[in-house]
């Protein structure tokens, strides 16, 4: 079957694209609010510092070996999302988190108040953001695909859709891991390891029932 660029193709990709830098300024905010960020960041930024590589830098190598697994046991969850996932979350942390020390003058040490007025809209963005990429059709990061591989397998042999308990559960391995190495973990990487799984799984529900209505339309 020959891949054809169409009008919708293009619609979803820009939103993927979009979503994905979206979620890499929410992480450069969630850092800098010092209050943890999402579970894999926490864990990269860990053992990036640990290492002593740019985070940017560490999140490209670590979803490259990540990859490599997808690809062996499921290349279907590769797409133009996994590569937009894969590099522009990282570097567009690392930029943003450059606009806001150095063209902002936004200081280190914030205070309470600021810190969780900037908190609430940048996790709310995030999660948005990570469940519409997720859902856009162009694949997941190699991160996320994990989480999908994972939930696709148990799915088969039970026949029940678990993604929600599975992404619980991976996230919270990821946040151990954080832990442990030093990373940007507090109670917005928890948040995010009970909200994240739920939210992608509800997004994903109303889009495919959204799809089913237009098809019944047609």
């Amino acid at each position: 079957m020959k891949f054809k660029v169409t009008r919708d193709w293009l619609k979803s990709f820009f939103v993927m694209i979009i979503a994905v830098i979206v979620m890499g300024m929410c992480v450069s905010l969630l850092v800098m609010c010092d209050m943890g960020t999402d579970p894999c960041s926490a864990m990269n930024y860990g053992i990036s510092h640990k290492l002593g590589m740019s985070f940017g830098n560490y999140q490209l190598l670590s979803n490259i070996v990540l990859l490599i697994i997808v690809i062996i046991f499921d290349k279907k969850l590769i797409g133009t999302g996994t590569l937009g996932n894969m590099i522009l979350v990282g570097y567009s942390a690392d930029f943003f988190t450059w606009i806001w020390k150095e063209v902002c003058h936004i200081q280190a040490q914030l205070n309470l108040g600021i810190r969780i007025v900037i908190l609430i809209p940048a996790l709310i963005l995030f999660i948005l953001a990570a469940a519409i990429y997720m859902q856009s059709g162009h694949g997941t990061a190699p991160y996320d695909a994990v989480s999908f591989l994972i939930s696709d397998k148990i799915e088969k042999h039970s026949g029940k859709n678990m993604f929600r308990i599975v992404r619980i559960v991976y996230d919270l391995a990821a946040t151990c891991i954080g832990v442990i190495t030093g990373g940007e973990v507090g109670v917005i990487t928890i948040l995010m390891v009970i909200l994240l799984g739920p939210t992608v799984d509800l997004l994903g529900r109303l889009i495919k029932t959204r799809r089913a209505v237009e098809k019944q339309a047609l």
